[in-house]
């Protein structure tokens, strides 16, 4: 019994310590009314974009727990223009995803030293992925936004790949 609570407690500090080892992310969405694509298709429009903008910033934080703990990483989004396209389906809206409706997204981000506040690293990121549909990746094939999702994993690798944790 003794020993099964000794292993218990030993888990649960390196789930604690497991979760103190990633930055932060704080995601800003600027004017979402005028993002060029973020319509609705069978649900009301404001309750979609709380979904999408949850489920992007949940990637993003996902992303950053890769990055230092002493480290926050600030995300201003400007535009979205999500895959595919939104039509007239019978009586409701459907999305239909063809490659002339590539997913783009515009933003600024700032990686920050949590200490002293400096900024590490800055940029203005303009993403499209005008070839999303083609490749052999299946990682967010059937999960949703996994297309803009995808687009997202490749410019944070490619940005921060000497800042990543080495764990």
């Amino acid at each position: 019994m003794i020993k099964k609570l000794s292993i218990l407690i030993t888990l649960l500090l390196m789930c604690n310590s497991y979760t103190s080892i990633a930055a932060e992310v704080e995601v800003t969405w600027s004017n979402p009314e005028k993002y060029r694509d973020i319509r609705a298709s069978s649900e009301s429009r404001k309750h979609f974009r709380a979904k999408v903008f949850r489920n992007l910033e949940k990637h993003f934080t996902k992303l950053a727990a890769k990055l230092p703990e002493n480290q926050t990483l600030k995300i201003k989004v400007s535009d979205l223009d999500l895959a595919g396209d939104t039509l007239h389906g019978g009586i409701s809206r459907i999305r239909i995803v063809k490659e002339i409706n590539y997913p783009r997204i515009k933003f600024s981000y700032q990686l920050l030293d949590k200490e002293n506040k400096t900024v590490l690293l800055a940029g203005d990121v303009n993403l499209k992925d005008m070839n999303f549909m083609q490749g052999a990746s299946l990682r967010y094939k059937s999960d949703y936004l996994g297309y803009e999702k995808k687009m997202i994993d490749k410019w944070f690798f490619k940005s921060f790949k000497s800042n990543l944790n080495k764990n």
